[in-house]
């Protein structure tokens, strides 16, 4: 049977498309092709948090975030209007001011324990200048010079006692602004050891960690002015030293980079420094190689006289789908050189950078969603943490209804039925048509088969050899934030509980994948020996 690869949409990417084609399913000539779950081989494993989610800093300090395309600007009120400001260098009529983010709704909590158990990271940009008030006097009306926000202990034991009830465990990252720094411009641990310190005053724990959100992106993100990788690496040796110290059960993650594998700042105009020279100066050993993962940037930061690279009519195409595996090259590469065998983990990643599209809350991402989670457990990658859970266009939920949307229905069934175990599902019996498997969660032996077809217009078919449960994901308008399941609308419970997501038998033979759908598939009775 001759074997095409159909990946002409690439030519654009030069030496990024070999890699590609590499990890990508394979499409052969035919419309339907026999499975046989019983003799998928076993690839790997991933951790039992694979899928997880951010919820940044300045959700729970309160401050001027992404602003919603959909939603008029607002305001900070002009008690905490001078705590805020926004990341250097960036367009200030982005943003919107939120309040802090209530962890004590029972319905978010809810929803949030339906994904787990998982990680819940507590990190980005503005992060890097947060003070952390160890006091319980009121919130500072002012952040100390040096710093641009604050957090308070009242703000942090809410985060901890959300991770608590949701079975979460807590990633974060440290402030390294000049509020930290000595007179020699050195990061010293002031904030880090306080914030540690309390955090396991009230029964917390911290997971895992960063010295800082993205330190290649330094120039925005809170660092002194003239910061490099020599800098970095300084740092990040009194920053090892210190955790082994005083930390010594949580990870240390590095070095957190992002938009290397492609041209990331290029897209946004902002300088970056390379990992590769910041690892170099590190000459230190990191527990996780840890990564963040964006396809492009959103339209409100595509630079005038450039092209974004998500839209609409690209969304389901095979160059963005896999856009996320140039990426995992990238960084694998340099893992193998500063930290071979070290797990990787993204901390990061969402729809698009600065906070997503408008369609990023639409059925249309759940492709990329649950391709990307596909494609790198089948690659290595241990961690994937989704941005965010409740904040802006690319949330898994509506920060204001609270409601549900796509992705996190997508999120909720990997939940119920991917297990830990990494099959190879083996070649796609069509173009656009992309097979994943893994040993079904919780049953012995069986295999959980995730199939997307990203055909907008033609269905497909795979055949198997047995009976199973079918969960088919669709939406009448690809551009809608409602999706069905198995043709019933998906939504919580009239008194705001996730309801229990149930499939359809199946017969054994040909099942067909309607166009522009996902399909679950929960096979009975495989046996097969790498789940068992």
């Amino acid at each position: 049977m001759r074997i095409r690869t159909g990946y002409g949409s690439y030519s654009t990417l030069g030496c990024v498309l070999l890699t590609i084609i590499a990890a990508a399913p394979v499409a052969v000539d035919a419309q339907s092709a026999d499975l046989n779950p019983a003799k998928m081989p076993r690839l790997g494993s991933v951790s039992e948090r694979y899928q997880s989610f951010n919820v940044e800093m300045l959700e729970v300090t309160g401050g001027k975030f992404w602003a919603p395309y959909n939603q008029a600007s607002e305001h900070p009120p002009a008690s905490v209007a001078s705590n805020q400001s926004t990341p250097a260098g960036m367009d200030p009529s982005l943003y919107r001011y939120r309040s802090p983010i209530d962890l004590t709704n029972p319905r978010l909590r809810r929803m949030a324990a339906a994904l787990g158990p998982s990680y819940l990271r507590v990190s980005g940009t503005w992060a890097n200048s947060t003070y952390f008030e160890d006091a319980a006097q009121p919130q500072l009306a002012k952040p100390p010079a040096g710093f641009k926000s604050v957090l308070t202990r009242k703000q942090w034991k809410g985060v901890v006692d959300f991770a608590h009830a949701v079975d979460a465990e807590i990633v974060t990252s440290f402030a390294i602004s000049p509020g930290v720094r000595d007179a020699q411009g050195m990061w010293t641990p002031v904030e880090a050891r306080k914030f540690l310190a309390y955090t396991k005053s009230i029964g917390g724990s911290i997971a895992a960690a960063e010295m800082f959100n993205e330190p290649n992106f330094a120039s925005m993100g809170g660092a002194p002015k003239g910061y490099d990788a020599k800098q970095y690496g300084k740092d990040f040796q009194a920053f090892e030293s210190f955790v082994r110290e005083a930390a010594p059960a949580m990870k240390v993650l590095g070095p957190g980079s992002v938009g290397e594998g492609q041209p990331l700042g290029d897209a946004v105009g902002i300088h970056m420094l390379r990992s590769e020279d910041m690892l170099a100066a590190m000459n230190r050993k990191v527990d996780v190689f840890s990564y963040h993962f964006y396809g492009g940037v959103s339209q409100r930061c595509v630079r005038p006289g450039t092209t974004a690279l998500s839209t609409p009519d690209k969304a389901l195409t095979r160059e963005w789908l896999f856009r996320t595996v140039a990426d995992e090259k990238y960084y694998a590469k340099l893992r193998d050189r500063f930290d071979p065998g070290k797990p990787i983990w993204v901390t990061e990643t969402g729809e698009t950078a600065c906070g997503g599209n408008p369609w990023a809350a639409d059925f249309i991402d759940s492709f990329r969603y649950l391709n990307q989670l596909g494609v790198l457990a089948k690659l290595g990658v241990q961690v994937v943490m989704h941005n965010t859970l409740a904040a802006s266009d690319y949330a898994f939920i509506d920060e204001r209804t609270l409601q549900p949307r796509p992705n996190y229905w997508s999120a909720l069934l990997w939940r119920k039925l991917m297990g830990t175990t990494v099959l190879d599902a083996g070649p796609s019996p069509s173009a656009d048509l992309y097979l994943y498997a893994h040993c079904l969660r919780g049953r012995s032996g069986d295999v959980a088969l995730l199939a997307i077809n990203a055909d907008r217009s033609e269905s497909k078919e795979v055949s198997l050899p047995m009976e199973g449960e079918r969960y088919t994901l669709s939406a009448a308008n690809l551009m809608d934030n409602k999706v069905d399941l198995n043709g019933q609308a998906l939504e919580l419970t009239a008194d705001g509980n996730v309801p229990a997501l149930h499939g359809v038998k199946t017969k054994r033979g040909k099942v067909v994948l309607p166009a522009a759908s996902i399909t679950f598939i929960a096979l009975d009775g495989v046996k097969n020996a790498s789940c068992q």
